[in-house]
């Protein structure tokens, strides 16, 4: 429950039964349909699409539309989000949701694009996360979102119609910009250690140059569409030939960039950058070689089929060798706490007030990067002191019928220390007994 899901709760110790890895295979499923909570929600096109013609008008209405988008779709989204996943029935589907997620970031950083940024997961990350990695790869890059975040509708290719005269205009070197290329190959598939150079950067930019979406566009060669869809603009993409890690790509418009993501997803150190990510995710903060090897053998024998990738990991005997080797996010600590005495309706201020207190806001990693995944980026004293002051104020709040007794017998009782049961026994109140509960170590991991 805590390994593979957000942390015990009754209903759960009920399904696992006698069979833990049935529990969590039967999570797996090629097909994921968007949550009911979820469904309800507008789309990324609808909400940048406003954003778009906003901007057309002022910058005043601009930044009047983007407080209340962030005030209204995002906020009610994350909530929508958090309480479907401390209700869910399914939490190793939704913890695969935030690896990917995480390993595919867009962040509010930058602000223009934060209000589409959980429409962002809905329509590119929840559909894939058991599908083909290849495709999820193409779905991610060819989003708004991420075109924005990482700010390829500025690249344009340097011998591009469009390119040429704006370099003569400004007397500058070069219109591409290699921001999304080079997160594709460090971040995305290869690893910074995949075997890339710099070339293979700005060739592998040059061949998603022209990947743009409707916004603003002015002067005679951009349409002024301010829909926010993907949209392949020729005018802007760099004409001629790519080569890319050896392999020649032909001038082939938007194809030519498909191609290239498709044999970036089968490359042997995207199956060892992916296999490690996911080692480490859920075995150990230091992945052993040979289970990094199996997973990534598993994700080359199938071309990135992530449902087989996804049964490898709960086969592995790695991943059931050690209990709580791994800190939960300040995210899985605050809905391992919901689940776990049934709040199946959090609150605001049980969630995103905390979670801004605790450095870890929904869609606001600081870099592409993403959210670290290991202890060190977690448990620093500091950021402990806060875990424990929110743990405590949350425990006062909770009714009189959650015993603290219940809670620990299918969150914390398989793996409880003597001393741990000691001092929740030891509590002068209910609401200490939780807190003490909640703030012990054997929580605090999964």
């Amino acid at each position: 429950m805590n390994r593979f899901g957000f942390g015990g709760n009754q209903g759960d110790a009920k399904r696992i039964g006698s069979d833990p890895r049935g529990w969590i295979n039967s999570q797996i499923r090629d097909s994921q349909s968007t949550p009911a909570v979820l469904s309800n929600f507008r789309s990324s096109e609808e909400i940048f699409t406003e954003v778009n013609r906003a901007r057309m008008e002022s910058r005043e209405t601009l930044r009047t539309l983007m407080r209340n988008l962030y005030k209204t779709d995002f906020a009610r989204e994350c909530m929508a989000r958090a309480g479907h996943m401390v209700r869910t029935k399914d939490p190793f589907a939704e913890r695969m949701v935030l690896f990917w997620s995480n390993h595919f970031t867009v962040s509010r950083s930058k602000w223009i694009v934060g209000p589409i940024i959980p429409a962002y997961e809905r329509e590119v990350i929840r559909p894939n996360i058991f599908g083909k990695f290849s495709e999820m790869l193409a779905a991610v890059v060819q989003h708004p979102a991420m075109i924005t975040y990482l700010d390829n509708h500025l690249s344009v290719g340097s011998n591009s119609n469009v390119g040429r005269r704006r370099i003569a205009r400004k007397g500058i070197k070069t219109t591409l910009n290699e921001n999304l290329a080079r997160e594709i190959l460090e971040l995305h598939t290869l690893g910074v250690d995949g075997g890339y150079s710099q070339q293979d950067i700005i060739e592998l930019a040059k061949s998603i140059s022209g990947w743009s979406h409707g916004g603003i566009r002015r002067g005679p060669h951009y349409s002024i569409d301010s829909r926010a869809v993907f949209r392949f603009e020729d005018s802007i993409h760099e004409p001629g030939h790519k080569i890319i890690l050896g392999k020649r790509y032909r001038e082939n418009g938007v194809h030519e960039g498909l191609q290239a993501l498709e044999d970036l997803a089968r490359h042997p150190s995207t199956a060892l950058f992916i296999a490690t990510k996911l080692v480490r995710h859920f075995v150990s903060d230091d992945p052993p070689n040979e289970a990094v090897a199996k997973i990534a053998k598993v994700f080359s024998d199938t071309e990135g089929d992530l449902a087989a990738v996804s049964n490898a990991i709960v086969e592995l005997d790695e991943v059931w060798a050690t209990p709580l080797p791994k800190v939960k996010s300040a995210y899985e600590l605050i809905i391992a706490a919901h689940r776990s005495v049934g709040d199946i309706n959090p609150k605001v201020k049980n969630v995103l007030q905390p979670l801004r207190e605790l450095g870890q806001l929904p869609f606001s990693a600081p870099s592409p990067q993403g959210w670290g995944d290991r202890s060190q980026d977690w448990i620093a004293p500091t950021a402990l002191i806060r875990r424990v002051q929110w743990l405590r104020r949350y425990s006062r709040q909770l009714p009189s019928t959650v015993i603290p007794n219940e809670i620990a017998k299918y969150t914390i009782g398989p793996v409880a220390e003597e001393n741990t049961e000691k001092w929740i026994g030891l509590a002068t109140s209910r609401d200490a007994a939780l807190a003490t509960l909640f703030a012990s170590p054997e929580f605090q991991r999964r």
